[in-house]
């Protein structure tokens, strides 16, 4: 008598084989080391061929460039450095992860984050859970080693489904990843690579940090309660309707100690204290910050605001740090800061290879040529701008399957669409906030997302066989429900024309 083996069910079979095709792709900074060796051939064939297009408006040529010419071999090697230190995401996050390391290694960020899911009301739970996860973004990983365990915990004292909790502080964390009420090092790094994308067009476009702000505090608010209502309507019914039972665990709520409250009213202090300050250097017309600026749009203010953040979360972290008792000496604050350069290593050598594609892409032409042929493209299609941003979400998305680094895609694709979509009259602030809305929404689903591994650890304290395909059903709604809404958000705020940040217009000349 012969067995036959049971087949696993389809959408497992299919994230198994996403699973091992996406492992076969290199790491982020082997991908851009080949794309760097890529443009070198295709530079050299597109001058070969004689590869141009004209400049919309004046009429004036642009000609493929070799790379691999005498000319292009000198400058490579004069110019390596200077691309690599020169390039905008690189210095501005650099200064903001010194502040933000104090206020993560003094335990402000860890105890703030659960002193905000500890204090919600028992019927705002699950709101209090998704909102907290979109402002974790600016935890790095907080999001993912405290905040969803802890949700996971909170519905179990709760007495509601455990697994519950878990999806809707992962919802929050990685599908809403891009919401936030405040900037964070993801803004200074994408608008950084926009503005070396648009600048192929346009030299003198700048891209601001807050150039999504607007949108992204709409969005935060939105999606919190999007994402409650797939929690209640959708996910915690399935759950109940699951075979079996999930385990019981004996494990506390975590300890919030009376130092660390002290603490932490301390930073409230501090932080009216602060941004009291920068109110009345900016807003009058005599402030310090304002100088001769018209606006606060133009003022020292806006400009700086990468360092006015790493200041801020710098204070913060020291006071809190020797009110609560984890600092006993000022050079502990260091030593946060130390860290967090030390976590930042991977980024840093990404981003000299990074660089080096982006300058790469513009020094040959083949960006600017790449832009105006396929604007043209697209120009000849007439689409609304509502509709390109809506597919260009979708395709961000597709692209999240596979690549899980926000800042590589970017690099990569930020330099085709930005100048296009540009050239089609759609701000590069509109573009990014597209991509973001992408990049975020397919997070929960894919197995590649770098935590996806350890949601799944953290889930299977409660259901001991939950695999992936089981965590992918249960967060499919989120990633489907963020998607629809935050699409018809964009398209709404597009088609009505307001602005995505400050400065930031949504379309362009």
């Amino acid at each position: 008598m012969t067995s036959t083996a049971i087949k696993p069910p389809l959408t497992e079979r299919f994230l198994h084989h996403v699973e091992r095709q996406g492992n076969r792709l290199p790491a982020p900074t082997l991908l851009f080391f080949y794309f760097c060796i890529g443009i070198l051939l295709v530079s050299a064939i597109a001058a070969a061929f004689g590869v141009r297009a004209e400049l919309p408006g004046s009429g004036e040529a642009v000609v493929a460039r070799n790379l691999l010419s005498g000319e292009g071999i000198r400058w490579m090697l004069t110019s390596a450095v200077n691309n690599f230190v020169t390039f905008a995401p690189v210095g501005t996050v650099l200064v903001a992860m010194l502040g933000l390391g104090i206020a993560e290694h003094s335990g402000l960020l860890r105890v703030a984050l659960t002193r905000l899911v500890l204090a919600a009301p028992p019927g705002a739970l699950t709101f209090i859970v998704v909102f907290s996860g979109m402002l974790s973004s600016l935890t790095a990983d907080a999001g993912y080693v405290v905040l969803i365990p802890l949700a996971g915990l909170l519905f179990s004292v709760a007495g509601r489904p455990p697994l519950a909790g878990i999806a809707a502080s992962f919802g929050g964390v990685a599908a809403g990843y891009s919401a936030n009420l405040l900037l964070g090092p993801l803004d200074v790094v994408l608008a950084g690579l926009s503005a070396e994308a648009v600048q192929l067009v346009a030299s003198d476009y700048t891209v601001d940090a807050a150039g999504n702000y607007y949108f992204m505090i709409v969005s935060t608010l939105l999606l919190s309660i999007v994402g409650t209502w797939v929690t209640e309507r959708w996910v915690t019914p399935w759950l109940s309707r699951q075979e079996g039972e999930d385990e019981q665990t004996e494990d506390e709520l975590p300890n919030v100690t009376e130092s660390e409250r002290r603490g932490l009213w301390a930073v409230l202090w501090v932080t009216l204290a602060f941004w009291g300050l920068m109110a009345l250097a900016v807003i009058p017309e005599w402030g310090v910050l304002r100088g001769s600026a018209e606006s606060v749009l133009q003022s020292a203010f806006l400009q700086g605001i990468v360092v006015l953040i790493a200041l801020y979360a710098g204070i913060a972290g020291v006071v809190f740090g020797k009110i609560s008792g984890h600092y006993q000496r000022a050079g502990e604050a260091v030593g946060g800061m130390e860290h967090a350069m030390g976590t930042m290593a991977t980024y840093i050598v990404l981003m000299f290879f990074a660089a080096q594609f982006v300058n790469y892409f513009a020094w040959s032409q083949l960006g600017v040529i790449m832009a105006i042929n396929g604007a043209e493209v697209l120009g000849k299609l007439s689409l609304p701008p509502a509709l390109l941003l809506v597919l260009f979400v979708s395709l961000a998305g597709f692209l999240n399957l596979f690549v899980g680094s926000a800042t590589a895609k970017w690099a990569l694709v930020g330099p085709v669409f930005v100048p296009m979509f540009y050239l089609l009259g759609i701000s590069p602030e509109a573009t990014q906030m597209a991509y973001r809305i992408g990049d975020s929404v397919t997070n929960v689903i894919t197995p590649l997302m770098p935590y996806f591994g350890v949601v799944v650890a953290f889930a299977q304290r409660y259901r001991k066989n939950l695999g992936i395909g089981t965590l992918v059903a249960m967060m499919l709604p989120y990633s489907v429900a963020f998607w629809l809404v935050w699409s018809v958000l964009l398209a709404l705020w597009v088609s009505v024309g307001w602005p995505m940040g400050p400065g930031a217009p949504v379309l362009v000349p």
